[in-house]
């Protein structure tokens, strides 16, 4: 398949886009300014403006010799580019490859697409009409070559659509400023009476090269396609993405399923057979009024199951609104990992964390709960109660550490021991009662003391002496005292952990 290109040309970007911020200077003569030594220069002018006289680079001074309720406007410092970069932006709704061709075109790789729209003459049209639709004044091309392309707006017949392989065709009657040629060399063809590019094209290109320079062959060889030229997309394509082009705007949530279905149905199919799975996703709706929705999920593990990661964004649907509708859905796999195939067995009819339905389960719950609720922790080999626990991100990570059971301890377990008053008989008995939070509680029973120290070779401090107390409402807690309890020596007690 042949390589296609489109460019497109905004001969009036800064000005119409002030206008459709603006819409009361549609009819005004205004022009963009910027200082230059001392000075005020045209960097923009409205084609109210233009018609009677005022054009680029002309000092605001002669141009308000011309017309006397001249507006002049302060034109920002790249501006055009910003401009540029989100109408490159909304036009990846035709095509993923988008870019940029400053200071007032763009340039999209179509290869492929045109035939969505029903065929590449409709599939420009689209493109010129939904622009001038909102505002924009615009030539476009497309050709085999950006060169080409980059040409039949700004010196063609617009809009106009070069059949594969004819882009030699076209050049001949163009001038030599089609090339893409540097001013001075285009001066000295003109002067040369090379007026079109055919009076020049069949030279030896020996000749061409002595007088005119690499630059002249290098452009000839774009134009024709006999030198590669590629662009620098926005935003880079992710390489699992799939694309749903809709014939009538979608504004019902109905509807939004059925193309959800259909995209993770496809890219599913595809991943399944890479062996591979996806590890986050996200929906983009590009709606008519040029607005972007998008829904983002997640998943623990890789997978490709579709009625899986369906479930994941189908709570999330209601909250995109459509507005007048959406005309295209983007879903793509920014983060994509292998599959690890799972042992099956004979014997066996649950498979513990292996189990694929238990990986779902925490997406589902994460996805209602938010990302990141739901935790996981592996024992540790370390004394010290709060060290004793590890998380890990994953359901397959595993350690060579047992969970203690020997002893009890508590289902929840403060990261941080906070200090709490108790009152309790001399020398190591449990206490009798303790205030935390503000709240007295009675100690009714208490099991202990656990002496616990830290390793030596991680910390040096004093000993902790645990106990497990039952107060009179039932509720137990993990409580320590530490270090030594002496009576010329401050002791401090402290509340660490809760059991059911």
């Amino acid at each position: 398949m042949a390589r296609r290109f489109v460019s497109i040309w905004f001969p009036h970007l800064m000005t119409d886009w002030l206008i459709r911020c603006r819409p009361a200077l549609r009819q005004e003569a205004f022009v963009l300014a910027i200082p230059d030594h001392g000075r005020m220069i045209v960097t923009a002018a409205s084609r109210t403006a233009q018609l009677q006289g005022i054009t680029k680079g002309m000092a605001v001074a002669d141009a308000r010799a011309l017309i006397g309720t001249l507006q002049v406007i302060d034109d920002k410092p790249g501006q055009s580019g910003r401009i540029l970069n989100a109408l490159g932006e909304w036009a990846i709704r035709f095509t993923p490859v988008t870019a940029t061709d400053p200071p007032d075109g763009l340039l999209l790789e179509v290869t492929g697409c045109a035939h969505l729209w029903g065929g590449e003459e409709v599939y420009l049209e689209e493109i010129v009409t939904r622009l001038t639709h909102i505002g924009y004044q615009v030539r476009a091309g497309m050709a085999d070559t950006i060169g080409a392309a980059w040409a039949i707006p700004r010196f063609g017949q617009t809009p106009a659509v070069i059949p594969a392989g004819e882009q030699m065709a076209a050049l001949m009657d163009m001038p030599p400023a089609a090339l893409r040629l540097e001013s001075a060399i285009c001066e000295r063809l003109m002067k040369l009476g090379l007026h079109q590019a055919g009076s020049f094209i069949g030279m030896p290109r020996t000749v061409l090269r002595r007088r005119f320079g690499r630059e002249m062959l290098l452009r000839l060889d774009q134009f024709t396609g006999l030198e590669d030229e590629v662009i620098q997309p926005l935003l880079p394509v992710e390489p699992y993405q799939e694309r749903l082009p809709c014939l009538e705007p979608i504004v019902t949530g109905t509807g939004i399923e059925i193309a959800l279905r259909r995209l993770l149905e496809t890219l599913c199919q595809r991943l399944s057979q890479e062996e591979k799975g996806l590890r986050s996703a996200v929906l983009k709706c590009y709606k008519v009024d040029g607005a972007i929705e998008q829904l983002e999920i997640g998943t623990g593990h890789p997978s490709h199951n579709t009625n899986h990661l369906f479930k994941l964004f189908e709570s999330k649907i209601p909250t995109i609104k459509p507005d007048l509708g959406i005309e295209l859905f983007v879903l793509e796999a920014p983060k994509v990992e292998d599959v690890r195939p799972l042992q099956e067995t004979f014997w066996n009819a649950a498979g513990g964390l292996e189990d694929v339905s238990i990986a779902e389960l925490i997406d589902r719950l994460e996805g209602k709960t938010g990302k990141g609720t739901v935790h996981r922790y592996l024992p540790a080999e370390h004394h010290w109660p709060e060290w004793s626990v590890k998380p890990v991100a994953s359901l397959h990570e595993k350690t060579d550490t047992s969970w203690r059971t020997d002893r009890r301890r508590p289902i929840q377990l403060l990261s941080r021991p906070e200090p709490i008053e108790v009152a309790a008989p001399i020398p190591d008995y449990p206490p009798m009662h303790f205030r935390y939070k503000g709240k007295v509680h009675k100690v009714k029973k208490a099991d202990g003391p656990e002496r616990i120290e830290s390793e030596w070779w991680l910390q040096q401090g004093q000993h902790r002496d645990y106990y497990v107390v039952e107060d009179d409402t039932g509720s137990r807690y993990w409580l320590f005292r530490l270090g030594h309890y002496t009576g010329d020596k401050p002791h401090a007690w402290f509340i660490h952990g809760f059991f059911a």
